[in-house]
């Protein structure tokens, strides 16, 4: 059966391991104690915080305020439907005045305060973010451009199909801050290695620069999606990064200002200038 098609349940989930992947970022290994988990790559599981005691005074504060239940939150596989676990990925995420609207609830306690031997319940799996079928025969190439914590379902997609399957190239272009940022460093250059005529990382930083010849300096520009998609019309692109949230664009139409442009903004606009259908393009945004 299609694993779009499952119905979502719930599971009970033990944290088997703890990894830290950059000093904001932490892969929680998930045991099930079910060796069969339908879902695709690219999927994402929810976690509800209501079920997290130390949390529920928050959570309580939070729906006085905003007068409505205090939703889960979605978190992006990091583990592929080949592997006997599952992973998330969680960037702790910051309060920041006039950009936050309320403090993050959920991040900061899986990425720095959730440890081996904890126990949770998930729901899953769903999302749109996923390689349709027909891609494998209709397309060369598949290109992922992504920033931050972004990364976490093209690296689910990434090495799913590279194991699995013969024919399609992939190529990342990931965004970072700074080097130290850089999630699944390691693994993407074992990817790399692994299978070195289809798979190939364009690390870009955009608050560092130096002599390393591994990250190229600066955001990811049209110049850089034109250098990289030399065929639009056999090319393929997830795209996945920060955008403009709710908050933000009611803020900037109340004050008459003018947002500038967001990661996956600027993307989609680049991609659209050098002649990627939209109907190629499968996207993602948080913010």
């Amino acid at each position: 059966m299609d694993p779009s098609s499952q119905k979502i349940k719930e599971l009970e989930v033990m944290v088997a391991e703890v990894i830290e992947e950059t000093p904001e970022t932490t892969t929680l290994v998930l045991f099930t104690g079910n060796d069969t988990l339908n879902y695709k790559p690219g999927h994402f599981l929810t976690i509800s915080p209501h079920q997290f005691p130390g949390l529920q005074r928050w959570v309580s504060y939070l729906e006085d305020i905003k007068g409505k239940k205090e939703p889960g939150r979605a978190y992006s596989l990091a583990s592929s439907p080949d592997e006997k676990y599952l992973a998330i990925t969680v960037k702790e995420e910051r309060y920041i005045s006039n950009n936050t609207p309320y403090p993050p609830l959920l991040s900061p306690i899986l990425a720095k305060r959730t440890r081996a031997g904890s126990r949770m319940v998930i729901t899953g799996f769903t999302g749109p973010y996923t390689m349709p079928d027909e891609w494998q025969t209709k397309f060369e190439e598949i290109v992922h451009v992504c920033a931050g914590s972004g990364i976490v379902p093209s690296f689910s997609i990434i090495k799913h199909d590279l194991r699995m399957n013969e024919s399609l190239k992939h190529t990342l272009v990931y965004s970072s801050k700074v080097a130290e940022d850089v999630i699944f460093f390691n693994q993407l250059a074992e990817l790399e290695r692994i299978f070195p005529d289809r798979f190939r990382v364009i690390n870009t930083l955009t608050r560092e620069s130096g002599a390393d010849k591994r990250f190229r300096s600066g955001r990811i520009t049209r110049e850089l999606l034109s250098e990289v998609i030399t065929n639009p019309e056999n090319t393929a692109v997830f795209a996945c990064g920060p955008d403009h949230n709710i908050w933000q664009k009611r803020a900037a139409k109340e004050s008459g200002a003018t947002l500038p442009p967001s990661f996956l903004g600027s993307v989609l606009t680049g991609l659209d200038e050098i002649g990627v259908d939209k109907k190629r393009i499968k996207k993602e945004s948080y913010g």
